[in-house]
């Protein structure tokens, strides 16, 4: 099946499928949020640390690498419950498999919130150091 056939069976191009890609987006959102409780801290703690950085006297760069931090772990997160979801969708008795991909997922979101726990140090180092 080319590229092409696979675009076909989806019903949707240009514009219009656009429009639903936002629609399903927003609803991920609205569902991680509501079902996530990682997600929803991470959220809050995302918008009050940009909103800091409105207040922060530091370099550019700095505050751009602090708030992509933040959207890394979020989209991390996401990723991760997406994982899980699946997996719990297969089958709810504990696997090998399942165990791994659930583990390896939730250390993807430790290694981002690490990173972002650096950028940020780092940012506070140049900002009030």
């Amino acid at each position: 099946m080319s590229a092409k056939d696979a675009s076909e069976l989806k019903g949707k191009t240009g514009l219009k499928r656009l429009v639903n890609a936002a629609g399903y987006s927003a609803q991920g959102f609205r569902a991680a949020f509501k079902s996530e409780d990682a997600f929803r801290q991470e959220c809050v703690l995302g918008a009050v640390l940009s909103a800091a950085l409105l207040f922060i006297e530091a370099d550019a760069a700095l505050k751009l690498i602090a708030f992509l931090s933040i959207i890394v772990v979020l989209v991390t997160e996401l990723l991760n419950s997406g994982i899980e979801a699946a997996i719990d969708r297969i089958g709810l008795e504990i696997h090998p498999l399942s165990k791994f991909a659930k583990d390896v997922g939730s250390c993807a979101v430790l290694f981002s919130l690490f990173g972002a726990a650096v950028c940020w140090a780092v940012l506070i180092y140049h900002a009030f150091g």
